[in-house]
């Protein structure tokens, strides 16, 4: 299977406030919207979120493919917690990357650069 990109909310959130750097925000324009359920719920639930916001926000969902929790996510979720000292939404987030073979698009690098076997890059840190 051939690995694609999972994007974390602040990534999105950075996406649709024209804050990433200019290479990073056309690439990720191009790509595929995959998202996680937790994902939606971050963003469709941003606490002071302006109505314009909103308005991308739902735009950005609507059109995402979103991985809803399964009990493969649930598993690996579990196996992470009991592994890493993680929140849980960070854990759902990385096994729904893990379990889909997605590398994971996070600005948060320090929430998940202990987990092994999970691939992540920092659309803020152009190499």
């Amino acid at each position: 299977m051939e690995q694609g990109f999972l994007i974390d909310t602040n990534v999105v959130i950075g996406y649709l406030s024209n804050q990433l750097p200019p290479e990073s925000a056309l690439v990720i324009g191009q790509l595929p919207c995959v998202i996680s359920v937790i994902t939606r719920i971050e963003l469709i639930g941003w606490y002071n979120a302006t109505p314009a916001q909103l308005e991308k926000i739902h735009l950005f969902v609507d059109q995402a493919q979103i991985y809803n929790l399964s009990e493969e996510i649930i598993q690996q979720t579990i196996a992470l917690r009991q592994q890493y000292k993680i929140k849980l939404p960070d854990a759902i987030i990385a096994a729904t990357a893990m379990v889909h073979n997605h590398a994971l698009l996070t600005r948060n690098a320090e929430d998940f650069k202990n987990i092994t076997n999970l691939n992540f890059e920092n659309p803020w840190v152009i190499s």
